[in-house]
């Protein structure tokens, strides 16, 4: 039976719920009538017309605080962006439309407005996931129609190479592009930082446990990072490279799979999964290392700093050229 705590609890959350709900509705109407009546349908005014600012300034008078520019520009803003209220989710509130709003590309909004409803993003977790490129980092490694599927429906995780990216990138844990530290220092901070790294692998992984012990002919071999997938159901080991992947790391990180399958692999497991996290890899060193591979083994570069947006950017629109040529 419920106690009265949890019944407190939830009636304060769905109290809260519904406020944002109303609130929601409510800013979209506003950016309806600006646009609709005060603009005649024209949404192109300029940002600083005289019709925001005798607005923000008439609301604060009558109504105070959260009437400011910025705020009945996002109002408007809103509108334009999501002219069917029918598309508006309940499930966000208006922070994190404040959050989404910022964001040009139709395609790059849609994704993050689905993601952050499919793993609950706080509003904190949203702006990191928007200032790392999460978009275009996943993209890229997909092609024209699963871009379209990604932003139409978030990252959805059917397969182990779905929860795979390219790029992964580490700015949390403010290590300095050129700064000298080790594949144990890097270990330890993301250990140290586990909430974040949870956030940058993506939804479904559970932490196991670090310098994961296999004896093998009475030799110790040590895995790096181990968890373990809720959705796929399956172990998914991290091996950590300071600098250039080589084929040594990617048969190492084969034999943990093998052995991982045979001797920890219990009744309803998915066959493991190997990462090998490197500062740079060379592509086709990769391709001839990982060819007579059965196991699922995957090749990723990791940064410790924000990615070149603009440069992601670039990459993806010239691969939605090519899928459209």
């Amino acid at each position: 039976m419920i106690n009265i705590g949890d019944l407190l609890t939830l009636g304060r959350k769905s109290a809260e719920l519904q406020v944002n709900t109303i609130l929601v509705e409510t800013y979209w109407r506003i950016g309806y009538r600006i646009v609709e009546f005060e603009q005649k349908g024209h949404d192109k005014s300029e940002y600083g017309s005289d019709l925001i600012t005798r607005l923000s300034k008439d609301l604060k008078l009558k109504y105070g605080k959260g009437f400011s520019k910025s705020n009945i520009y996002l109002m408007r803003l809103f509108y334009i962006k999501y002219e069917k209220f029918q598309t508006v989710s309940g499930k966000l509130g208006w922070a994190k439309y404040c959050e989404l709003l910022a964001i040009d590309d139709d395609l790059a909004r849609s994704f993050y407005e689905k993601q952050c409803i499919n793993e609950n993003w706080s509003v904190r977790e949203l702006k990191r996931q928007i200032n790392s490129s999460l978009f275009e980092r996943v993209a890229l490694s997909k092609d024209k129609k699963g871009v379209l599927k990604l932003a139409e429906k978030g990252s959805i995780v059917e397969k182990p190479k779905d929860i795979i990216k390219d790029h992964y990138v580490f700015e949390f844990l403010n290590l300095p592009e050129r700064d000298r530290y080790s594949e144990k220092d890097l270990e330890n901070q993301l250990v140290e930082k586990l909430g974040h790294f949870l956030l940058e692998l993506g939804k479904g992984f559970a932490f196991i446990g670090r310098q994961y012990r296999i004896t093998l002919n009475n030799t110790h071999y040590y895995v790096d990072l181990v968890f373990y997938h809720r959705i796929l159901k399956c172990f998914v080991l991290i091996d950590l490279k300071r600098g250039k992947v080589d084929h040594q790391d990617i048969g190492q990180m084969n034999l943990y799979l093998n052995y991982f399958k045979n001797e920890e692999n219990t009744e309803g497991d998915s066959e493991p999964v190997g990462i090998v996290l490197a500062a740079a890899k060379d592509e086709i060193l990769v391709k001839y290392a990982l060819g007579s591979i059965s196991n699922q083994l995957f090749v990723s570069k990791y940064q410790v700093y924000l990615p070149e947006k603009e440069l992601l950017e670039q990459e993806l629109r010239e691969l939605l050229a090519e899928g459209s040529a």
